[in-house]
């Protein structure tokens, strides 16, 4: 069974919904996954924009999701489960899509790693670069679902 991450919130390449941008109540949609590979010690989530105007933008950043989870609930706050990162509106957890009026459809992957280690050793608040830095080496698979905003 291949490795894969969805939302019952929106479909894959369609509008995210209001309520999980920063337009609407600002909560992360629900996330459920299936698939992984064997060997999965934890799971690690980035939620970005590639398409921002000063380059990817960091949405939300999570990992040392245990092993046995397998979905993350609508309004997720952290310390729920895993460690979570500061996103680049500088706070920990998820940040919804909030691009720029007017500068047209930007697109959001929910990337989900299937890691081979329960912890990253990685502390809270930590930012994309080091994540990316702890990350390397260590994932055995992911799996993307990606959802379209726009802010005329």
């Amino acid at each position: 069974m291949a490795f894969k991450v969805m939302s019952n919130a929106f479909a894959e390449g369609a509008t995210i919904p209001k309520i999980h941008t920063c337009d609407g109540a600002d909560l992360s949609p629900a996330l459920e996954w299936s698939g992984e590979p064997a060997k999965t010690g934890s799971f690690a989530l980035i939620v970005d924009d590639p398409d921002a105007p000063v380059g990817t933008w960091n949405h939300w950043l999570l990992w040392d999701i245990p092993a046995t989870a397998h979905t993350l609930a609508q309004g997720f706050k952290p310390g729920q489960a895993g460690v979570s990162g500061v996103n680049d509106f500088g706070k920990p957890g998820y940040g919804g899509p909030c691009p720029p009026r007017g500068h047209g459809v930007h697109r959001y992957f929910f990337k989900l790693m299937a890691v081979d280690v329960p912890a990253l050793g990685l502390k809270a608040g930590a930012r994309r670069a080091e994540l990316d830095r702890a990350l390397k080496g260590h994932v055995l698979e992911e799996a993307r679902y990606m959802g379209r905003c726009e802010r005329h």
